[in-house]
């Protein structure tokens, strides 16, 4: 099991300890950096020790644990409520928590909680091992002229010259190719924005064009590409887009 980090928040000594207690029993390798009665001081620590998972209180004098979620610049980690008052589910679950335990705390909930967070790290960690693995790859293939892109099969190798433009739908990226072929990518577009070089220009929020494959720019606001698709341009960018053939 790999190495994760926690911290307990509850303005009952006695629940930070119980808690702790069966936390250090049931997942030994889960270190706890912190356990915290105020929640003003556990706003402060939380963004001091960027725990993986944060285990918290939901009903607590002067904030309660929505509250303090709300005040924190980063949520990047997992959210396991804990709360004596089952009605607060489905608001837990609206703050996006990975789950919730009821009081008093039952092992078996409190297992398959953690199990189900640290799945959600691990996810976690394996796409941002990905998202290192293709920025590697694309500095070693640029010179080849190609593209890397990530999908849900695995990682295409795509020669830029066959790239007419990228566009963004739903979190996913379609790219279109030349002869009217398209893959789909796992990565948005702001992901590509980052990896693409300078032949490349983003002309709207969901679209990057090969500047390579721009046929005719039609002043009512499109460019046309070589294969005739008319892809919009906003109007911010209408003027760094000319700027470029002066």
């Amino acid at each position: 099991m790999e190495n994760f980090t926690a911290i307990l928040v509850d303005d009952e000594i006695s629940n930070l300890k119980g808690l702790q207690l069966k936390i250090e029993k049931l997942f030994p390798d889960i270190k706890i950096t912190g356990a915290f009665q105020k929640p003003e001081v556990a706003i402060e620590r939380i963004a001091e020790l960027k725990p993986n998972i944060l285990f918290l209180d939901i009903q607590m004098p002067r904030m309660n644990g929505f509250e303090l979620l709300s005040k924190l610049k980063a949520v990047d980690f997992q959210v396991i409520f804990v709360t004596a008052y089952s009605d607060y589910a489905i608001a837990a679950f609206k703050q996006n928590a990975v789950d919730y335990i009821l009081k008093p705390i039952e092992n078996d909930h409190l297992k398959t909680a953690i199990d189900k967070a640290i799945e959600v790290l691990k996810q976690k960690n394996k796409i941002e091992s990905n998202e290192k693995l293709v920025n590697v790859l694309t500095q070693c293939l640029s010179k080849n002229n190609k593209i890397i892109v990530p999908t849900s099969l695995g990682v295409s190798f795509i020669p830029q010259e066959e790239v007419m433009h990228l566009e963004g739908f739903g979190g996913y990226t379609k790219i279109h190719l030349v002869e009217k072929k398209t893959i789909i990518s796992s990565y948005n577009i702001g992901k590509f924005e980052k990896l693409l070089d300078a032949t490349f220009f983003k002309c709207h929020k969901s679209h990057i064009i090969n500047l390579e494959k721009v046929r005719h720019f039609e002043k009512e606001g499109y460019i046309v590409l070589d294969n005739h698709y008319r892809v919009p341009i906003s109007k911010t960018n209408k003027k760094a887009f000319l700027g470029l053939f002066n």
